[in-house]
């Protein structure tokens, strides 16, 4: 196992996580007295995970047809584009 890749991809997840729309939703549900505090932390542990194995799965598959250089320039101008959609839609 690569250590300095997993805490790469750890630490740039978990910043792009903080204060993220799921975040929020994740904590209304556990707001709630009566709301079991575990199945709302598995229930978005598990979502996380899922979606997160869909992205590893579409990378390694988009990767044998696009360069990943070329991915990292999409992902790069995709993360502008939405910071500047939310600027401007503020």
């Amino acid at each position: 196992m690569d250590l300095k890749l997993l805490l790469t991809v750890f630490s740039t997840v978990f910043v792009a996580e903080l204060g993220d729309k799921t975040q929020f939703a994740t904590l209304l549900y556990a707001a709630g007295p009566t709301k079991s505090k575990l199945t709302v932390f598995l229930g978005a542990a598990l979502a996380l995970v899922v979606a997160s194995g869909i992205a590893v799965l579409a990378g390694s598959f988009l990767a044998h047809y696009i360069n990943p250089k070329h991915l990292s320039w999409i992902a790069g101008l995709g993360f502008i584009g939405v910071g500047i959609w939310v600027i401007t839609t503020a």
